[in-house]
């Protein structure tokens, strides 16, 4: 005989409200005309946080993800004149990743979508509720406890 699982409900309901932030951070990402991903519009992000521009393996370690995936989201937003493969100056095996002025310009578009992203999926709670919420989101991220399966 099994035992219920006690977090079993919270756990699926983690997973689909996750799946419902996907769902409307791709709405207002398509909302605003830009073409990007939500991939994309990540690494565009993490970019912009770099004061030199970063190798292809310093944005997959940032983003945790493998540098091939790297490679394709640079790809298409290199196609799309957002960003552009430099040289390093100090190692020429080396190439860097610098966000265009057209890069920049989709990056305050971006924000513009996830702010209105934002406003709808917290619209249904109050300001004590969000503060609470906040609270509880800071304690799941900066848990110290990482269970592996």
């Amino acid at each position: 005989m099994t035992t219920p699982d006690p977090d079993g409900p919270l756990a699926e309901q983690l997973l689909r409200f996750t799946r419902r932030v996907h769902r409307i951070q791709k709405h207002h990402l398509q909302q605003c005309g830009l073409g990007i991903t939500p991939a994309q519009s990540r690494l565009l992000r993490t970019l912009a946080h770099y004061g030199s521009p970063p190798r292809m393996a310093d944005l997959a370690e940032r983003l945790e993800v493998v540098p091939r995936a790297v490679t394709t989201l640079v790809d298409g937003l290199e196609a799309g004149g957002r960003v552009r493969r430099v040289p390093d100056p100090t190692n020429r095996r080396v190439i860097r990743i610098e966000l265009t002025d057209a890069g920049q310009a989709a990056l305050r578009e971006l924000h513009g979508a996830r702010r209105s992203a934002a406003e709808e999926i917290l619209a249904p709670l109050t300001d004590e509720q969000r503060e609470v919420l906040g609270g509880l989101l800071d304690t799941l991220i900066d848990g110290d406890a990482v269970r592996r399966c």
